[in-house]
């Protein structure tokens, strides 16, 4: 896996534990569950990452 992808990811990751805590704090129920697909999109990404490293060994 590519560092670039990985910080993508991470920060993909980051952005939606903010966007989750924005929504918690302001009680957003959109924008909470906006926060949590993009924390389920970037894990799915790593997770993808980290099969295909495992091919390429």
């Amino acid at each position: 896996m590519g560092l670039e992808d990985k910080l993508k990811n991470k920060a993909e990751g980051l952005q939606g534990q903010g966007k989750e805590k924005v929504g918690d704090a302001t009680d957003d129920k959109d924008m909470q569950a906006e926060g949590k697909s993009d924390q389920s999109k970037a894990d799915l990404k790593q997770a993808g990452e980290k099969v295909k490293d495992a091919f390429k060994k």
